[in-house]
């Protein structure tokens, strides 16, 4: 064991630097594997302190999950200019998911793995922060899409499929990226945006892929086994 610092410093300070503590053991190691002694050594405190300043190892879990997601959610929307085309808007909140996510890879070891596995609370706290982004891309998409159609008034559920489909690869991709030796944030946007863009400037071009009708499909069906018989 290390020794301990015993140097008095405000409780916010002191607080911060077992959550950076925590964070890190929890992302590296995995909820069920980390120990208080270990964060607390890492963070320079005696156990007993932890336990005062956060109450158990499940509140600490929660303190980490909270503030990481908060971070998460601010970096994105900071990375976004609204006065931006659609696809630049897009391109820079991808920029700045990523940035942050391949900055922080503990951070989001603890939010894409660690929170989701160990059930409630701890699923919720990370649902509710996916919900802002989601919420957050949905508008991004939706104020592109009026513009491009010319219509003030298209529903928010012509969108709002596209915007879960687009955060869902990007949480699975800065993992891959975080994972991948040589995979730059930047390299991950660009990737996620080729995957997306495509067809999302389809859509606003009124160019929307449609599956094929199931009448017609049964009718060539029908079609093609006469022809054969």
């Amino acid at each position: 064991m290390g020794a301990v610092k015993t140097k008095r410093m405000p409780r916010a300070v002191r607080e911060q630097q077992m959550l950076d503590a925590a964070v890190q053991i929890f992302g590296q190691r995995g909820y069920m594997a980390a120990s208080m002694d270990e964060i607390a050594e890492l963070a320079g405190v005696s156990k007993p302190l932890v336990y005062l300043y956060l109450n158990s190892k499940e509140d600490l879990f929660t303190a980490c999950i909270r503030r990481e997601a908060k971070a998460l959610v601010e970096a994105v929307r900071a990375g976004v200019r609204p006065d931006l085309a659609a696809d630049r808007q897009l391109w820079e909140g991808l920029g700045a998911f990523f940035a942050h996510t391949a900055r922080n890879p503990d951070a989001w070891a603890v939010l894409h793995l660690q929170a989701r596995t160990h059930g409630e609370p701890f699923a919720s706290e990370v649902t509710a922060m996916r919900e802002e982004i989601v919420a957050f891309v949905t508008q991004l998409i939706l104020a592109a899409a009026r513009e491009a159609h010319r219509d003030p008034d298209l529903p928010e559920r012509e969108v709002a499929g596209l915007a879960e489909a687009l955060v869902g690869a990007a949480e699975s991709l800065a993992a891959w990226a975080n994972a991948t030796p040589g995979v730059t944030a930047r390299q991950a946007a660009a990737t996620m945006m080729n995957f997306a863009w495509a067809g999302l400037g389809d859509l606003m071009a009124g160019r929307p892929w449609s599956p094929p009708e199931e009448q017609q499909a049964g009718v060539q069906v029908g079609q093609a086994s006469a022809a054969t018989a």
